[in-house]
C-alpha cells in the first residue's frame, strides 16, 4: 500500500495543553509524509488549535451529548468507521480511547507511553535524568504505525495570522504575551511579581495578557489597568482569536501550562517559568532551547518536581517560584530579543 492510499487517525481528546502540543508532530508528519491523509479525533472545543494546520481534517466529538458514555462511544466508533481509516494513533491512551480500541479492533493501532513509571521514579526518588520528551512519545507512535518520523531535525515554520479586526499592533514595537497564571498555585506566578516584570517589560516593549475563568480575568484587568502599553484581552477573545494574537508576537511569557504550547506551536519563542513542575519530565514548549525555561532554586527547594503536573504542594514549597525573580526573566527577555533570528519559514495567513 502506498502513501497515497494512507489515512491515519489520531484521537487526542484532552487537556489544551496536551493538544497543542501535538500539533508540531503533525506538522512533521505532513512534512515528512504529505502525501498521507491525516485526520484528527478532538474536543469541540480544541478544534481552533488545528485550523492553521494544511491538509489536516478534524472530527469533533460531543461527550456531553451525542457520544456520552458506552453507547456514545460505540457511536463514535460507528463514525470513525465512516471516515474509512487504514491506521489509528492513540495519543491519548485512556478508558475512552481504550473502550474505542474494543470497538474497532479490526484497526491497525499504534498507542501512545506515557512513561508512567520514569515519571513516578523522576518524581519520588529524585532521579535528575531528562526523560522523553511528549513530543517524542507522540512521534513515537507514528513510527510505531510504520513511519520515520525525525522530530529532531523538524524546524516547525513561523505561523503568522491575520489579527482579530479588534486588535491594532503597531510595527515598530515588541509585542510580548504574558500569562502568569497555570492550573495549580505551585505554578502561578505571584500577581506582586507579575506586576514587577510587567514595569520592567514595558519599558522596552507593548505586553498582553493572557488568561481565562472569571478571577483570572479579573487579576489580569486589574494588573493592565496599572500600566500604559499593557493591554489584557483574557475574557473578551474565544479560542480562535487568542490563537491569531498569539502568533503576532514577538515572545511570549509563560508557566508551565497551555499557553506556552499554543505559542510554540505557531513557531512563536517562548520563555518558560517553573515553579513546583520541572522541564526534566518532558512538558517544556517545543522548538525552545534549554535556556528558555527557567525553574526555581532546586537547592532550596530539592523535592521539585514535587508531582508531574503540580498538584502536589509540599509543605513550604509556596515560595519556590518566588526564585525566579523579575530581573531574571526580564533579563531573559532582553537577550532573547535582541539575538532572534528571522525562522526559516514563515506562513501568513
Amino acid at each position: 500500500m502506498t502513501n497515497t492510499n494512507l489515512h491515519i487517525l489520531a484521537i487526542r481528546l484532552s487537556s489544551m495543553g496536551d493538544v497543542a502540543m501535538t500539533v508540531p508532530v503533525l506538522a512533521a508528519m505532513r512534512n515528512q509524509f504529505p502525501t498521507v491523509q491525516i485526520t484528527v479525533v478532538t474536543k469541540k472545543a480544541f478544534v481552533p488549535i488545528f485550523s492553521h494546520l494544511e491538509n489536516v481534517s478534524v472530527f469533533s466529538v460531543d461527550f456531553r451529548e451525542k457520544h456520552r458514555g458506552v453507547i456514545g462511544l460505540w457511536r463514535l466508533s460507528k463514525a470513525i468507521k465512516a471516515l474509512k481509516p487504514t491506521m489509528i494513533a492513540d495519543l491519548h491512551n485512556v478508558l475512552r480511547t481504550k473502550l474505542l480500541r474494543l470497538f474497532l479492533k479490526d484497526y491497525k493501532w499504534a498507542i501512545i507511553d506515557k512513561g508512567r513509571k520514569e515519571k513516578y521514579l523522576a518524581v519520588n526518588q529524585g532521579t535528575e535524568d531528562q526523560l522523553k520528551v511528549t513530543h517524542e512519545r507522540y512521534a513515537d507512535v507514528f513510527r510505531n504505525l510504520g513511519f520515520k518520523l525525525n522530530l529532531a531535525e523538524f524546524i516547525l515554520p513561523r505561523t503568522k495570522l491575520n489579527l482579530p479586526s479588534s486588535i491594532q499592533k503597531n510595527p515598530k514595537e515588541k509585542l510580548i504575551g504574558f500569562a502568569p497564571f497555570a492550573g495549580y498555585i505551585g505554578k502561578t506566578y505571584p500577581l506582586d511579581l507579575a506586576s514587577q516584570l510587567i514595569a520592567r517589560l514595558e519599558k522596552h516593549s507593548a505586553v498582553v495578557l493572557f488568561g481565562g475563568g472569571d478571577e483570572e480575568v479579573k487579576a489580569l484587568n486589574d494588573l493592565a489597568s496599572q500600566f500604559e502599553k499593557v493591554t489584557c484581552f483574557a475574557g473578551q477573545l474565544n479560542l480562535s482569536e487568542e490563537i491569531q494574537l498569539m502568533s503576532n508576537l514577538d515572545l511570549m511569557i509563560a508557566m508551565d501550562s497551555s499557553n506556552g504550547h499554543l505559542a510554540a506551536m505557531l513557531g512563536v519563542e517562548v520563555i518558560t517559568v517553573w515553579g513546583i513542575t520541572h522541564p526534566l519530565l518532558g512538558f517544556a514548549p517545543f522548538g525552545q532551547p534549554g535556556s528558555n525555561s527557567l525553574m526555581a532554586d532546586k537547592t532550596k527547594f530539592n523535592k521539585i518536581p514535587t508531582s508531574v503536573y503540580g498538584n502536589k504542594m509540599p509543605q513550604g514549597y509556596e515560595n519556590a517560584i518566588r526564585t525566579v525573580t523579575p530581573e531574571m526573566i526580564d533579563q531573559l527577555v532582553l537577550e532573547r530579543l535582541k539575538h532572534r533570528h528571522s525562522p526559516p519559514s514563515e506562513m501568513d495567513l
